[in-house]
């Protein structure tokens, strides 16, 4: 189909030369920005510019109470017009579960308007109970449900096993999808190493061991892991961590519209000038 601006109509093929990328609600290829205090008119510009192209939108860390009750709503019910999934960094359910205040965290999660949240144990030990309680815990209140692989300890590590066997459990438990570990720095922990580049040849196990790698979602904040995982796992990998300066230039990467990822067109017709 081709894209309208007025009367004029961009070529098809010149929007998405992969013939790959499928309209939202998506199930693959799925881009989560991390939202880390943006203000109300940079959201709005965002989601004006990208809003298509974007389909999570995580507050991280623990920003999201420290936002004015007002603005909160006002960017969840933003993203929600947009067709865009809305959840509280998982660290922030970790301070919960340290606090003994989990009850609070979910009535709050609701009440304000969340679709999702994130299930993790980066800074905390969670044992297998505790994590299964909590997914079903929030299957049972109508919320998404994401998990998170990984600590945040700089030096960690994936163990490809422990990841498979976390993706069965998790999604077992009612978990849509589990995102793997790489914090918002992209550096020194899991699947990249001290300089930020991705071990592409582990990166090739994983995607050989996981029985499913759509229900895994990478943590990518910088654009050479981001096109290291496009070029190995292909245009509909799930992508996350993405900074929101970024979203729309990792979507012409999904696209065959960067050099980057040129090969990822459909075909290739070869010319003379």
């Amino acid at each position: 189909m081709d894209t309208k601006i007025g009367e004029s109509t961009w070529p098809a093929v010149l929007t998405d030369p992969s013939e790959r990328r499928s309209a939202k609600p998506r199930t693959t290829g799925l881009t989560m920005v991390i939202d880390k205090g943006m203000g109300p008119a940079a959201f709005a510009d965002l989601l004006t510019l990208a809003g298509d192209y974007i389909d999570l939108v995580k507050f991280g860390f623990g920003t999201a109470p420290l936002h004015p009750l007002p603005l909160l709503r006002e960017k969840i019910a933003a993203a929600r017009r947009y067709g865009i999934a809305t959840f509280p960094g998982g660290t922030l359910l970790e301070a919960a579960i340290r606090h003994r205040a989990e009850k609070g965290f979910f009535d709050m999660a609701q009440e304000i308007g969340f679709d999702a949240v994130e299930v993790s144990d980066g800074t905390i030990d969670l044992d297998r109970g505790t994590r299964d309680r909590l997914i079903r815990q929030a299957g049972r209140l109508g919320l998404r449900v994401f998990t998170e692989y990984g600590k945040k300890t700089p030096g960690s590590r994936i163990d490809a096993d422990d990841l498979c066997r976390t993706v069965e459990e998790d999604c077992g438990c009612g978990a849509e999808m589990v995102t793997v570990e790489a914090r918002e720095s992209g550096v020194g922990v899991g699947l990249y190493d001290e300089n930020g580049n991705c071990r592409e040849e582990e990166l090739d196990e994983l995607l050989r061991l996981l029985p499913d790698p759509s229900r895994v979602l990478w943590e990518a904040p910088h654009k050479n892991q981001q096109v290291a995982l496009l070029m190995r796992a292909g245009a509909d990998v799930n992508l996350g961590n993405v900074p929101p300066s970024e979203a729309m230039a990792l979507e012409t990467m999904r696209r065959g519209l960067r050099s980057d990822t040129f090969a990822l067109h459909r075909c290739v017709i070869d010319y003379e000038i």
